[in-house]
């Protein structure tokens, strides 16, 4: 873990790894520690004391090369040493495997670190491809983890992001936020094109910003085996306009006027007025929904839909617009307790073929989601990057909405948006009822919960000298203990960002230390003493295994490098990947994620298992925003137990905490 002046939470988020054919894959999103630009020594002094937050683009002007020489100076990631990796994932085992498969875990372990056998070819293999590499992991790391994941992205790997209820109950009003949203969009594009968006820091070290320049204007493209990712952010015909869909019907929006400037509120205004009244038919075949489908048939329907010239051409304008704006229809009224539970799953996946499910193009990176009724949110595609550069679009964005209007502007007449037009053959009409069928079996099979922990916040354990993080992680072990009667398998991200290119470790939040405590919790033969003793050791074991990952010391990207270097190499796999223990270790029951925001919102997302959680928070200073999600079609698994545990971990930790007196680990 790192000293902060604040001790502000560590970098970790969202992962999704494992299960479902590729054990290898997590999703992830990150907190962002601190905003500094990038600037000479004297400059950066006298910007230390600036408060978290993005400089305005007009303050530096256009930077060009700058985000270049910023990238050139990061460090490589290095290549773990190999004994140390081996050890340590012993060490990882002991608290999710049986006594017996750990002995025989060993004996492959001894095997693969013998001097001159496979372990050190094949880590010698790792050591020069780093060499003649920018990043050894991130080019395998992005076609194993995301490109070659041939599950359809939502619900399996697009993250949702549920922001608050906007106060709008009409047309008029969500207009004119979807107009204030995208200026925001655009403000923060300025940014980026300028290249004078500020470098974050991390424990005083500079991070990675190249994921910042992949969110704009780049879309995912199905293929049969593996799937590419194309960016218009590059180049010099760079995109000028948005997409937006109303009642599965597209429009190429251009949001730049002829002088370059961007459209202001009013304008914007207006043509997302001309959009709605042009597209009222509720008829329409959602042609979106293909998206969400299985990669392997999308790419065939693709394919299909693009033998067509108009449909190519429609395609294309979707693909290198800047971003996707999906004006929705309201859903059915709920009650307020289950109202943000059902917003995260529309984010997710829109409700199904009925609802909102084809006002999307889930293949887009950001899709931002603002419904009639004030519900809003984002859905992104999670190839191009992890979560922070979302987050911080998303904070940028929320702050720019709440600003005053102040300059109306001259009503120019701007052209009318273009209605991007598809001809529906028979085979695709076909392609989209098969897509339906099979996103609204994944609609009904998950079972999501939000909940907002009211009683502390990261107040409390920062109040207590414990990282926040670690206290949420050690109550997920409490909580899923006590319904499940053993640990398992948890997945954490970690922020390799320090490094160019770098993208995640994972962090075992599943530890000897965390196991000792969640066993110990209800045993009245342990004194409140050692419970809190062992509760201090297991956060500060989590903090440990968090400091290590970030400085490109965790086992999981290692060990998939090894694996990797072995079929790259053409030999046979060895044993050590064969393994059961390597199996179950990589079943992420538990896939967490905290991603913190200024914004009070939750990032959702499935589970990566059959019979897993996934858990996503946010902690505010006095609550904590959780988002759980289940199968329905697992019968061991329930969102709502599992917050129902969680809430009450986290009561008996603090109540633990206050019984006793602070003491010197």
């Amino acid at each position: 873990m790192w000293q902060f002046a604040n001790q502000v939470t560590p970098c970790t988020g969202s992962p999704l790894s494992g299960g479902r054919g590729n054990q290898d894959r997590p999703r992830e999103s990150f907190t962002i520690i601190s905003v500094l630009p990038a600037m000479d020594s004297k400059q950066k002094q006298a910007e230390k004391a600036r408060p978290y937050g993005l400089l305005k683009p007009t303050a530096l002007g256009k930077i060009p090369g700058r985000f270049l020489l910023h990238q050139e100076a990061l460090p490589h990631l290095p290549v773990p040493p190999l004994q140390q990796t081996l050890d340590r994932y012993l060490l990882t085992l002991q608290p999710i495997i049986s006594e017996e498969e750990l002995n025989h875990t060993q004996e492959l372990v001894a095997e693969f670190r013998k001097p001159g056998g496979v372990g050190e070819r094949l880590q010698k293999g790792l050591e020069r491809r780093a060499k003649k590499t920018e990043n050894w992991l991130s080019d395998w790391w992005l076609k194993t983890a995301y490109l070659e994941y041939r599950l359809p992205v939502v619900v399996h790997s697009s993250p949702g992001v549920v922001l608050p209820k906007q106060d709008f109950q009409d047309r008029q009003g969500q207009l004119r936020f979807a107009a204030k949203l995208i200026e925001g969009i655009l403000d923060f594009k300025t940014m980026i094109d300028n290249e004078t968006l500020p470098v974050e820091y991390m424990g005083g070290k500079p991070l990675c910003m190249n994921q910042y320049y992949q969110i704009l204007s780049s879309c995912r493209i199905p293929g049969p085996k593996r799937d590419s990712i194309v960016n218009y952010a590059k180049g010099k015909k760079q995109s000028r306009h948005i997409t937006v869909v109303h009642n599965f019907q597209f429009f190429e929006l251009d949001v730049y006027n002829s002088d370059g400037s961007p459209l202001t509120t009013d304008q914007l205004f207006i043509q997302l007025e001309k959009i709605w009244n042009t597209s009222l038919q509720t008829n329409k075949e959602p042609i979106g929904i293909l998206t969400t489908n299985h990669r392997n048939s999308w790419a065939k329907a693709y394919n299909n839909l693009l033998k067509d010239k108009t449909n190519k051409e429609s395609v294309r304008t979707i693909e290198k617009s800047i971003c996707t704006v999906c004006l929705d229809a309201p859903m059915p009224r709920v009650s307020e307790d289950i109202y943000k539970s059902r917003v995260a799953a529309q984010m997710l996946h829109g409700g199904g073929s009925r609802w909102n499910s084809g006002n999307r193009w889930f293949d887009k990176t950001l899709q931002f989601i603002i419904a009639e009724d004030g519900s809003c949110g984002l859905v992104y595609e999670h190839a191009p990057s992890e979560g922070p550069p979302i987050v911080a679009l998303l904070d940028h964005i929320v702050e720019y909405t709440k600003k005053p209007e102040l300059v109306r502007s001259p009503m120019i007449p701007l052209p009318m948006p273009k209605k991007l037009r598809f001809n529906i053959t028979p085979e695709i009409k076909n392609d989209i009822e098969k897509a339906k069928q099979n996103l609204n079996i994944m609609v009904e099979d998950l079972d999501i919960k939000v909940m907002v922990f009211h009683q502390f916040g990261k107040a409390f354990p920062k109040s207590e000298k414990i990282s926040p993080d670690a206290f949420i992680q050690l109550a997920l072990q409490l909580a899923y203990y006590r319904m499940y009667g053993h640990a398992c398998p948890t997945y954490e991200s970690a922020s390799l960002r320090m490094f160019r290119l770098g993208r995640t470790d994972t962090i075992r939040s599943a530890s000897i230390e965390s196991l000792k405590f969640v066993q110990s919790m209800d045993s009245p033969d342990k004194s409140d003493q050692v419970k809190t003793d062992l509760l201090r050791r297991a956060t500060q074991a989590h903090r440990e295994y968090t400091d290590m990952a970030i400085r490109g010391n965790a086992i999981d990207r290692h060990l998939l490098g090894l694996k990797l270097q072995a079929i790259e190499d053409l030999v046979s796999m060895p044993e050590l990947f064969m393994d059961t223990a390597y199996a179950v270790a990589m079943h992420f029951n538990l896939s967490t994620s905290q991603v913190p925001a200024k914004t009070d919102c939750v990032m959702c997302f499935g589970p990566v298992v059959p019979d897993g959680y996934g858990i996503c928070y946010n902690p505010m200073d006095e609550h904590i925003n959780f988002a759980i999600s289940a199968f329905n079609s697992c019968a061991d698994t329930n969102a709502a137990r599992m917050a129902h545990y969680l809430e009450e971990a986290l009561l008996d930790m603090r109540s633990l905490l206050q019984s006793t007196p602070k003491s010197k680990l």
